[in-house]
């Protein structure tokens, strides 16, 4: 009899379709990407000073496995000034490697197989393969260009059966930009209180929203004590390559995530710590300056694909487009395959955000003006090809 070596689990989970066009870019010089959600911005300086003040001072070893004390309680004191949210430090923080972690680490601690995780779709791409291995059964949800990609209290009571536990909210949005304000989360944490749901609310991109301030559901009444607030330092302060995240919940929760993260990864990198400590700390007039900088260049992206005669909502969080090209007639993945091959210039396939992501794409502008033009540029020779 035949052993099966690999799971089959894994092996039935698709890679990512960002990965997929990002490895091509690499291997054409002249190509221009606006395909990857990081920003072009380097740490700042103070930020990164902190770090490699951490290592001179020898600072190299395994923090307590929920993280720095220190950090912790910045984390805390940040969430009070911003959502006036108060967690406890000690219980209800934990500091992962990255907000992915903290994404696995709570499916992982509360899906038992079988358990339904609603996933409204296109959204981050980790979602349903990280339920899938969690052993849950993903539920997608598919959102409406109409109602600009937020999620309805309706769309949520047409998806609910008597095994969902878990709504991931993923607003602000990647990839469509969409945000949900205070209106749409009351409507939404009624229903969510209704049938007894838990809640995933990724607020990676919360510092970049440009229309007022964001809201979390967790700071909503009845809310708190049923979501897993995830965030991290990647986007806000440019830090991706620091690998640095959080999640914030009731302790009871906290503790089994924990608990997996103990055995699984001991401790978030240190040097990475001791910075993050010094980004909440001194690091909001950085984060205003990176903001208004991506607004500068949101509105020049919406302007111009507009102009090229691409429908295109305006996306009011995060730094990424999500215009509509159904008039060619082409798939997704096609029109962004063609645009690659024939004019350099690399996006993203709606559909790998979910299939409700076909006839869309995800640019990013997470890019210098400089680039931005020419990569527009190359896009406008392209569709005015296509319509000749």
């Amino acid at each position: 009899m035949e052993k099966k070596i690999l799971s089959e689990k894994i092996v039935g989970i698709k890679p990512s379709g960002i990965r997929k066009f990002f490895d091509v870019v690499s291997e054409m010089p002249e190509a221009i990407s606006l395909g990857v959600g990081e920003p072009d911005f380097d740490t700042p300086w103070h930020i990164r000073d902190e770090g490699i003040w951490s290592l001179e001072q020898g600072r190299t070893f395994y923090t307590s496995n929920s993280g720095l004390k220190e950090l912790r309680q910045e984390i805390a004191n940040y969430l009070h000034r911003k959502q006036g949210i108060d967690y406890d430090p000690i219980r209800e923080i934990l500091i992962t490697v990255g907000g992915s972690e903290a994404i696995d680490l709570m499916f992982r601690a509360m899906v038992n197989e079988g358990d339904e995780v609603l996933i409204p779709q296109p959204s981050y791409v980790s979602y349903e393969p990280c339920a899938i291995l969690a052993d849950a059964k993903p539920v997608i949800i598919d959102l409406k260009e109409e109602n600009e990609f937020r999620l309805t209290a309706q769309e949520l009571e047409d998806a609910i059966t008597e095994r969902s536990k878990i709504l991931v909210l993923p607003f602000p949005n990647n990839p469509t930009g969409s945000i949900m304000d205070r209106k749409d989360l009351e409507a939404v944490a009624e229903v969510i209180i209704k049938h007894d749901l838990y809640v995933l609310s990724d607020e990676i991109y919360a510092e970049l929203t440009y229309s007022g301030e964001h809201v979390s559901i967790a700071s909503l009444p009845g809310m708190q004590e049923r979501t897993i607030l995830v965030n991290g330092f990647s986007k806000a302060y440019a830090m991706t390559g620091w690998r640095l995240g959080y999640a914030c919940g009731p302790a009871w929760i906290m503790d089994q995530m924990t608990k997996i993260h103990q055995f699984a990864i001991m401790c978030a990198p240190t040097t990475s710590q001791y910075a993050a400590v010094e980004a909440l700390r001194n690091g909001d007039e950085d984060v205003a300056a990176m903001r208004e900088s991506y607004n500068e260049r949101r509105r020049f992206v919406v302007h111009t694909l507009r102009e090229m005669g691409l429908p295109c909502f305006e996306p009011l969080g995060a730094f990424y487009v999500f215009p509509c090209i159904r008039e060619f007639g082409m798939t997704s993945d096609e029109f962004a395959t063609r645009l690659l091959q024939e004019e350099k210039v690399a996006i993203v396939p709606g559909t790998a955000f979910g299939d409700s992501g076909e006839g869309f794409l995800r640019i990013s502008y997470a890019y210098s003006l400089e680039n931005l033009k020419e990569a527009l540029g190359r896009l406008r020779c392209f569709v005015e090809k296509l319509r000749a």
